[in-house]
């Protein structure tokens, strides 16, 4: 039941942590799993104090057990090891703490913990976390490497000088965390996050080197795994050797198989990216020249042809040709106007012979009385009567004398 208590009746503190004592002794022990992050063994003291870690949150608690538990177990416990405790949750009313007191201590077998981790892995894939599709492609060059490896490992080492030699020029932004223990994991997703919001930083690679499967459990954290899956930045995961393979691999944009084979993925060889842009340009050279000789193989052809090689061959064949054309149309034109004349002539001639004219100066006259009227009979012309006798040269005025008939 809840207490009683008002501003006029204030439970003393002692009421309230012996309640709350109280309360967490009725319930039961329960299994919890974990990781240990310290272990505390005083001299001359039967109590040995752990502090179980969890494997994903920032959550950690304290841990008892008796000292002959502890010196009893086949597998001494160590930092970091992960275990499963049958505990009792207890709560220290004079200071005011809460902690589990441990009545059976479980180290998790190899086996165990492999089986552990494969059921994570098929948690996480589930998710979508290791799928091809979310994966980024490497920058060809980046200007800023980001490193999050142990201070001073040979891990470090092999990245910075192999890097180094392949592009002199590659700039390296370096923070360093724990490789192994229980302090790792939570440090290496503090130094990810880091060179995520650095701008500047356009790969991320982290890189250990080899170990046991025990050694590697940090970069098989739940927690590791999903901030990597959310950065921006590409991530290239160079853990161990070849044979391991820890849950970083697979969410990691990039795995390479050492920390040496991680430089060579992330930086191109200057050496050879010269000699392939001497090839590129050699290529592009050849290519160039076989165009302009073809090219120019061309212009040579058409500069060969007649038409290019002597423009005026065809100017004075035309001009042979209009010559022909201009005296054909001159003779032609002759021969019409020639026809044309001896029609006129032959129309002339015929007018000719049909003129009266024509008649007169054949020796015939015509003859008028004086009033101009052709005379063609004797009968209306008297003696002594003026007429005019029209010839081919002119007029003659004659008088009659006489007239006579004659019988036709």
């Amino acid at each position: 039941m809840a207490m009683e208590t008002s501003l006029e009746k204030p439970a003393p503190v002692r009421q309230v942590a012996n309640a709350i004592s109280g309360w967490i002794d009725k319930l039961g022990a329960i299994w919890v799993e974990g990781q240990v992050a310290q272990v505390n063994r005083r001299p001359g003291v039967g109590t040995v104090f752990l502090t179980l870690r969890d494997s994903v949150a920032d959550i950690s608690i304290t841990v008892t057990c008796s000292r002959v538990l502890f010196d009893s177990l086949p597998t001494p416990v160590t930092e970091g090891a992960s275990v499963v405790i049958h505990a009792k949750p207890s709560f220290y009313a004079n200071r005011g703490t809460l902690s589990l007191y441990a009545r059976d201590i479980r180290m998790v077998g190899l086996g165990e913990l492999l089986a552990r981790l494969e059921q994570r892995r098929q948690l996480l894939a589930a998710e979508g976390l290791f799928s091809a599709a979310r994966k980024r492609s490497l920058p060809f060059l980046p200007a800023t490497i980001g490193l999050v490896t142990a201070p001073g490992s040979a891990a470090e080492r092999d990245v910075v000088d192999n890097a180094s030699r392949r592009w002199p020029g590659v700039v390296f932004q370096t923070r360093y965390a724990a490789m192994q223990g229980p302090r790792s994991a939570a440090e290496v997703i503090e130094a990810v996050r880091r060179l995520d919001a650095d701008e500047s930083v356009d790969v991320i690679v982290v890189a250990r080197g080899g170990g046991s499967v025990e050694d590697l459990l940090p970069f098989s954290d739940e927690g590791l795994i999903r901030v990597v899956a959310a950065v921006r930045t590409p991530v290239v995961s160079a853990i161990g050797h070849e044979p391991d393979q820890p849950l970083l691999d697979l969410v990691a944009d990039v795995r390479a198989s050492t920390p040496t084979d991680a430089a060579k993925l992330i930086v191109p060889d200057v050496v050879s990216e010269s000699s392939g842009v001497a090839q590129a340009r050699d290529r592009l050279r050849r290519a160039l020249e076989a165009w302009l000789a073809r090219e120019q193989a061309g212009l040579d052809a058409l500069r060969s042809r007649p038409a290019l090689a002597d423009p005026r061959s065809l100017l004075d064949q035309r001009d042979d040709e209009l010559l022909g054309l201009r005296e054909r149309m001159r003779r032609t034109l002759g021969h019409r106007l020639d026809r044309a004349a001896d029609d006129i002539d032959h129309h002339r001639a015929r007018a000719r012979a049909l003129s009266p004219l024509a008649t007169l100066r054949r020796g015939y006259a015509v003859l008028q009385d004086a009033d101009g009227h052709v005379v063609t009979s004797v009968a209306g012309v008297g003696d002594g009567a003026p007429l005019r006798v029209r010839v081919a040269d002119g007029r003659i005025h004659v008088t009659t004398t006489s007239t006579e008939e004659i019988d036709v």
